[in-house]
């Protein structure tokens, strides 16, 4: 399976739960602790950071590597490992240290450098981490490079130089800075109205960047009414990571217990976004993208792009502004693609991943908290007055763990010849459209598992299919 069409598992049983080794264009993403080739242990640590750094050096003499991590407790050992390796590889590391996801991303650029490395395993619980890996524009590498860099991972093919060529390493903590100011002066950013709108606000920072990148960006907007919960960085997250609604509760009860106007919830490395209304309620993780891109299409004219699993209302709003709406695949490096084929004024993920082209081709939850303020403020709304200005879909979201021994292909021709008379994309596992209704079946990039996700105007209905797909899926077991 090549490395941007799938992903690569490695997994076995281990005390009950599955550790995994993940290869997919998300990065190189496993489980600490364990055997190695099945986990994320030092050992492929170092051989995925020569890869890359091998990769590199065969394709540029620029010997520059920025580095940076969120907060999980395996952060400081992983990036030891990365920069000697590098370091061995005559690389030079600017290293940001602890930073988010769309911050080195943007560090690649302002440093001028031949690539990037984030440690972070985005959304996993704590005993997980990965490798994102950046190409000299800050962006995730594409599927073919990604394949080669398998290639020379598999074969140990490493350039690894003498002693008088070793790389350096230098830290650098104004990257945050930099990125932040970029941010707030963003020509659709209003910082005046943001902090005249005089916003309370609870930030669930689970225990990660986002308890120094938030509060750092809100206070530079202007915005001193400012609660943070879960912000010590431990890496001991609190709840689940990823910014569901049933690992959000403490934040709802916090908004609604300090009166405050709305709650902003952010994944460990800061490239997700949701809220939470004055009433406790939930925007929706996936209403983030929606009303960013309603703000961003009312002053810039043009077209907009998601992946297939999100949201149909982001259509609709592209629709009502004069845009054109397109799908991608899963995956930030598959909307990238695509944003750029159809020129695209904003895009992202219906998982809360918001993505500014003029700011740079990344998710980025910093800038979607300034724009998403910004439209708050301008349309002088409770944040739950504005939410019900958008058709409302509901989408259940669902996973099957995906045991050792599975035969995905297998799965998905039986679910596609049970199927058959209905509409099917197969640019990205399957998604099946049922008129207005649809659901995407797909192999996750980050876990060992299948995503079923189910949209309707009915939230029974969307449950429903969902339920009947996750049964289709089990005969196959």
């Amino acid at each position: 399976m090549s490395f941007i069409a799938g992903v690569v598992f490695t997994m076995f049983a281990a005390e009950n739960k599955f550790m995994a080794l993940i290869k997919s264009i998300s990065g190189i993403r496993g489980t600490i602790g364990g055997k190695p080739g099945n986990t994320l242990s030092p050992i492929d640590v170092v051989r995925f950071a020569a890869a890359y750094g091998t990769w590199l050096n065969r394709r540029t003499e620029n010997r520059k590597v920025v580095l940076g991590r969120d907060g999980r407790m395996s952060g400081e050992m992983v990036e030891r490992l990365v920069i000697s390796t590098l370091n061995a590889l005559g690389i030079n590391v600017i290293n940001v240290g602890l930073s988010t996801t769309p911050t080195v991303e943007m560090a690649v650029k302002f440093e001028e450098a031949a690539g990037g490395i984030i440690l972070t395993a985005s959304h996993n619980p704590k005993d997980w981490n990965a490798l994102k890996l950046l190409n000299s524009d800050g962006e995730f590498i594409s599927g073919e490079d990604g394949a080669d860099l398998l290639a020379i991972a598999e074969k140990e093919d490493f350039d690894f130089v003498t002693v008088d060529k070793l790389g350096t390493t230098t830290n650098n903590d104004t990257l945050l800075d930099k990125h932040i100011d970029a941010v707030v002066n963003y020509p659709l950013v209003d910082k005046d109205l943001i902090a005249a709108a005089d916003f309370s606000l609870v930030v669930d920072a689970i225990n990660s960047s986002g308890a120094i990148a938030v509060p750092l960006l809100l206070e530079r907007l202007g915005v001193t009414k400012v609660t943070v919960i879960n912000k010590e960085i431990t890496g001991n997250f609190a709840h689940n990571p990823e910014p569901l609604p049933e690992h959000l509760r403490d934040l709802c009860n916090s908004v609604v217990s300090g009166k405050a106007d709305l709650g902003i919830a952010v994944d460990p490395d800061v490239d997700r976004l949701c809220f939470v209304c004055e009433d406790g309620a939930l925007f929706g993780e996936e209403y983030t993208l929606v009303a960013v891109a309603d703000y961003v299409l009312r002053t810039r004219k043009g077209n907009t792009v998601s992946n297939m699993s999100s949201t149909r209302a982001l259509k609709d709003v592209t629709i009502a502004h004069g845009g054109e709406y397109f799908p991608s695949a899963v995956g930030e490096v598959n909307v990238v693609k695509k944003m750029k084929l159809v020129n695209a004024v904003i895009g992202g993920e219906g998982n809360g991943g918001i993505i500014v082209p003029d700011l740079h081709y990344g998710r980025d939850a910093l800038i979607g908290i300034a724009l998403f303020l910004t439209h708050l403020a301008k349309e002088k709304k409770s944040i739950s007055q504005l939410r019900s200005t958008y058709i409302s879909y509901f989408m259940s979201k669902n996973k099957i763990e995906l045991q050792d021994g599975v035969n995905i292909d297998k799965v998905f021709t039986h679910i596609k010849d049970k199927y058959k008379k209905q509409p099917i994309n197969t640019e990205d596992g399957l998604k099946i459209e049922f008129d207005t209704d649809w659901v995407h079946l797909r192999t996750s990039n980050t876990e060992p598992i299948i995503r079923i996700y189910a949209e309707s105007n009915n939230e029974t209905t969307a449950d429903n299919i969902a339920k009947k797909l996750m049964g289709d899926i089990r005969e196959c077991f």
